[in-house]
């Protein structure tokens, strides 16, 4: 898909304040280690993630993605020509009706803006912009907003409850459950618009998707009791992520002008440092261009590749008229490329 009409017109991001250091996790897991005979460090020695980030207890994602909704559509000033929102986090508020729609209310869109959920894992942001995108680019559109609230706290706590009340709970059991206390939280929005309605902004000029879906049972979280638990073998799908993502990115340079050595920044969907080193080892990229928060802020899902893009532009990492690459991954198994012209 090639866009010449899409503009970022705004991307903005929300961070709690409460940090929670991988160890402090491990010392609530203390009986279990200690009968596995494991040693605390083993968190942030497999992952990288020192700490993550979570909101207050309660805490809806639809009242996050307000918050930062509002932020990018007062700055991108485009609040009357939205016609379309999508919320795209896996976090919800309820099942029905769509969380977009606490949201929509929330923010005062008008009523000719048509709101709903979309929902891949932790790919349903990057697939967001895409629809957005393609709806302007047809013209169906002038501006759409995306907005993502990942509250990870009630699956951290609860993936911990369930490994201290399970007395059979055993090396194995742990390490499905690992990727589970990786995860943080934040919140993430952004407006798309006709270009000639925000000149200046970045360009979102291509977006390629491929599925690997035989891999689908890899990563599984479903509800259990009065949270949610996941189970995941994180290596298996570690290394078929990185294949899915090579393939695509081979596909997305074969129909683009774009080449390796005319990218100068990429951006990833952050869930481990060894897989973010895989995942750009395998696409045949430096690891220097690439922006790395996961270590201080944990696997955020749908909220890490927009918020480590506003992160690298706010720390000039990304600056004017570079070629920067999106690259997203979400169990399923999924990859969503984009190139953004900023």
């Amino acid at each position: 898909m090639r866009f010449e009409r899409v503009a970022l017109a705004a991307v903005e991001y929300l961070l709690p304040d409460e940090r929670i250091r991988s160890e402090e996790l491990e010392r609530r897991l203390a009986p279990l280690y200690e009968r596995l005979r494991l040693r605390e460090g083993r968190l942030e020695l497999m992952t990288g993630i020192a700490e993550r980030r979570f909101f207050p207890p309660g805490t809806r994602s639809s009242s996050v993605a307000t918050t930062v909704g509002r932020a990018a559509l007062e700055r991108s000033g485009l609040a009357a020509r939205i016609g379309l929102l999508i919320h795209a986090s896996v976090c919800r508020d309820f099942l029905e009706p769509a969380t977009a729609s606490v949201t929509h209310h929330a923010l005062g869109l008008d009523s000719r803006c048509a709101a709903f959920d979309l929902s891949n894992a932790c790919l349903g942001f990057a697939n967001a912009l895409l629809v957005i995108a393609q709806q302007i680019e047809s013209g169906a559109l002038e501006a759409g907003l995306v907005v993502s609230g990942e509250c990870g706290r009630p699956l951290v706590e609860q993936t911990i409850a369930a490994l201290l009340s399970d007395p059979g709970a055993d090396k194995g059991k742990l390490k499905s459950a690992f990727a589970s206390l990786t995860i943080g939280s934040g919140a993430a929005a952004a407006v798309l618009a006709r270009a000639d309605l925000a000149p200046d902004a970045p360009r979102l000029v291509r977006g390629i998707a491929r599925a690997a879906t035989q891999h689908h049972v890899l990563c599984h979280g479903d509800h259990a009791g009065a949270g949610m638990l996941m189970e995941t073998d994180s290596e298996a799908l570690m290394h078929a992520g990185a294949r899915l993502a090579r393939t695509t990115f081979d596909d997305f340079l074969a129909d683009a002008d774009w080449t390796r050595a005319s990218i100068e920044r990429v951006v990833t969907h952050q869930v481990g440092v060894a897989h973010r080193k895989l995942v750009l080892g395998e696409m045949g990229l430096d690891l220097a261009l690439d922006f790395p928060t996961v270590e201080s802020l944990g696997n955020i899902g749908t909220v890490s590749l927009p918020l480590s893009f506003c992160r690298a532009r706010e720390a000039g990492f990304i600056g004017a008229g570079q070629r920067v690459l999106l690259c997203g991954i979400g169990s399923g198994l999924h990859c969503l490329i984009l190139g953004v012209q900023t």
